[in-house]
């Protein structure tokens, strides 16, 4: 009973932040739009003043509540991991007692193993029913927020906006510096085709980016932000 309850509350923390990321991408895009102030940009112009084709009290107020889903996304996505590691234990647990470390053939045909609770597409299986539950945990962990004309990235797809499940190798990893992650694994794919998985609208998305020397910055001519 306690997995069912501990499956079902993660499967809500994946819809809240599923939502989460729907409303953070309207921010985004609108924040990010032709001529538009980005997520970080001034709000003065080279005088000093403040700008005139902008509503700035608007988008102090957007780039604020943008912090706020994104602290919210991160607490929430930290909760959906801790549960998924208790429920692999706990599944593996269950397993190993019902062997009493005997092999059980019956088992290891007709149960199929879970994989390490930290990937992002983490089947779990419900030891105790008949029926299988499918919860994929797909934990962005950088936004685009900026991407140049003609770019590499712009060419091949990525938009703004788009959230980072996948880049290559580059996966969510608590503690670790991904954007130098991201850097090392565009300069080691140099002129090949690298798959990526994003988020797009609350929708996961497969592309393929190839970093690539093209006239501007960079070999990927986008920049991204860390959730």
């Amino acid at each position: 009973m306690v997995g069912a309850n501990l499956k079902a509350e993660t499967m809500k923390l994946m819809d809240k932040r599923s939502a989460l990321e729907t409303e953070m991408n309207v921010i985004i895009g609108r924040l990010c739009q032709p001529g538009g102030p980005g997520l970080s940009g001034n709000l003065v112009d080279s005088e000093g003043f403040p700008r005139s084709d902008i509503d700035i009290p608007v988008v102090r107020a957007e780039r604020h509540r943008l912090a706020e889903l994104r602290n919210d996304h991160k607490e929430i996505t930290e909760k959906i991991d801790e549960n998924i590691q208790v429920l692999h234990s706990s599944r593996l647990a269950t397993k190993d007692s019902g062997n009493d470390g005997v092999s059980n053939h019956q088992n290891s045909v007709s149960g199929n193993a879970v994989p390490s609770a930290t990937s992002h597409n983490v089947v779990l299986r419900d030891s105790s029913s008949s029926m299988d539950v499918d919860m994929m945990a797909s934990i962005p962990f950088a936004v685009v927020d900026e991407i140049a004309d003609a770019s590499p990235t712009a060419e091949d797809g990525l938009q703004l906006g788009d959230q980072l499940v996948k880049f290559g190798a580059v996966e969510y990893q608590v503690g670790e510096n991904l954007l130098q992650k991201l850097a090392s694994e565009a300069q080691a794919n140099q002129g090949h085709a690298v798959p990526v998985i994003v988020m797009r609208q609350g929708a996961p998305i497969n592309l393929s980016l190839t970093p690539r020397v093209w006239p501007g910055r960079g070999l990927l001519g986008c920049s991204f932000r860390v959730l």
